[in-house]
């Protein structure tokens, strides 16, 4: 049994527009499973399709020209309408331009291609696919995906009751994923012991495959050191100066490398919000972890209690990316609130006009106290709601004139924040 994927429907949605179908994300977070998957739906329904990967040698020759390829897709269905899938897209240099030649020819070719890189690495891939590509970042399977498959789909159409009538499992289920994570095969793996050779080979992959290629380095252990040190600092304002220092670079090459670990789907930074720079932090970006599997193995806590005496940051992390998936396709942004005076938020989402302001905390809670840092930013900015991402509980009160909610992690799930 495979994980059921939520954003399948929505790419196999964008197969038959004319724009390139982008898929991106995190290497072995399941792009090319999820492209098996379509272009067998599209077999059974009659079309033509061609799978190549350039991670394999006999495939990349094909990519040796635009002429190459279109050759071989001619030698495969003649003129007939055809779907080609091309994995591994980030290894053709210059990609974007690649792809472009291919999709201006205005054949009968419908092209879905991945990639474990954003093609902006090599290029500039806006300037070179605008108005030609939507892309979908896929991210690390979902805690209620993950749920769903360790459940084996019996409560897929009621899975918000599951999660408020079976709390005691749930909470289970969030320790466990809060863990390992949410690559897909650490999700399916049966062992502690399985789980941590794959993560193991998750990781090294990742490091050998795209940061050695990408970065040109014969050793990567100044870039491994970067992300160990910063599963240390998950959650926190990075200090150049400081983090340079630690890990042994300069601070441009130090943020080259940042650049490359957000550009290959690791990590994500946040910047802070503001509007009074002498009093409210306006530099340093915070770092999450896209996976908090990833972070723990980084950390050297990967399937052991030392991941569990930091569960608040994970559960901190782990609301963040929930709070990206809601978001990235959208002009909102997330930001962080922090002032000289210590005050802080975790999250901030400018969303137009609106400002929401957002508390993480790893608690079962049962009343509704408010910390003084929420209530400061709630009393400065005014905002017309704001939310408490607890464990249990869910209520709302008024705070002035904002509607505070106090709702469990797993209503985001099934409410979208920003149109309560």
């Amino acid at each position: 049994m495979i994980i059921q994927r939520n954003i399948i429907p929505q790419i196999e949605n964008h197969l038959h527009q004319p724009e390139i179908t982008l898929i991106t994300g995190a290497r072995q977070v399941g792009k090319s499973t999820i492209m098996h998957i379509l272009q067998d739906k599209l077999k059974d329904e009659g079309y033509a399709t061609l799978f190549l990967n350039l991670d394999f040698e006999t495939d990349y020759k094909y990519f040796a020209s635009q002429q190459t390829l279109l050759k071989k897709i001619s030698l495969e269905v003649g003129g007939e309408k055809i779907f080609v899938f091309i994995d591994e897209i980030q290894r053709k240099e210059n990609a974007g331009l690649f792809l472009k030649g291919i999709y201006d020819k205005k054949r009968n070719i419908k092209l879905i291609a991945s990639g474990s890189g954003s093609l902006e690495l090599k290029e500039k891939i806006h300037e070179s696919l605008a108005g030609r590509k939507r892309i979908f970042e896929i991210m690390p399977v979902r805690f209620d995906e993950f749920v769903n498959y360790s459940t084996g789909y019996k409560y897929k159409d009621k899975l918000r009751d599951y999660f408020d009538v079976e709390k005691d499992n749930t909470y289970i289920f969030l320790k466990e994923y809060l863990m390992y994570g949410g690559y897909p095969a650490i999700a399916t793996s049966k062992t502690a012991e399985e789980k941590i050779m794959t993560m193991n080979e998750i990781f090294s992959s990742y490091v050998q495959k795209d940061i050695s290629w990408l970065l040109n380095l014969e050793r990567p252990d100044s870039f491994v050191k970067l992300i160990k040190w910063l599963s240390h600092t998950t959650g926190s304002g990075i200090n150049y100066s400081t983090c340079a220092k630690d890990v042994g670079l300069s601070i441009p090459t130090l943020k080259k490398y940042l650049w490359y670990a957000e550009h290959t789907f690791i990590i994500k930074s946040i910047s802070p919000f503001y509007k009074n720079k002498r009093k409210e932090i306006t530099k340093s970006p915070v770092i999450y972890f896209t996976d908090t599997g990833l972070r723990n193995y980084a950390f050297g806590s990967y399937g052991n209690d030392i991941a569990l005496e930091n569960t608040g940051q994970a559960f901190e992390s782990f609301i963040f990316t929930i709070l990206y998936d809601l978001l990235k396709n959208t002009s909102h942004n997330i930001h962080y609130w922090r002032t000289t005076g210590m005050a802080e938020v975790d999250f901030i989402i400018n969303a137009g006009l609106d400002i929401i302001p957002i508390e993480a905390k790893h608690k079962y809670i049962k009343d509704e106290k408010i910390s003084r840092s929420f209530r400061s930013f709630i009393e400065k900015y005014k905002p017309a709601k704001a939310y408490i991402i607890n464990l249990n509980y869910r209520n709302s009160i008024k705070v002035n004139n904002t509607k505070v909610n106090f709702i469990p992690f797993y209503d985001l799930f099934f409410e979208h924040i920003l149109h309560q």
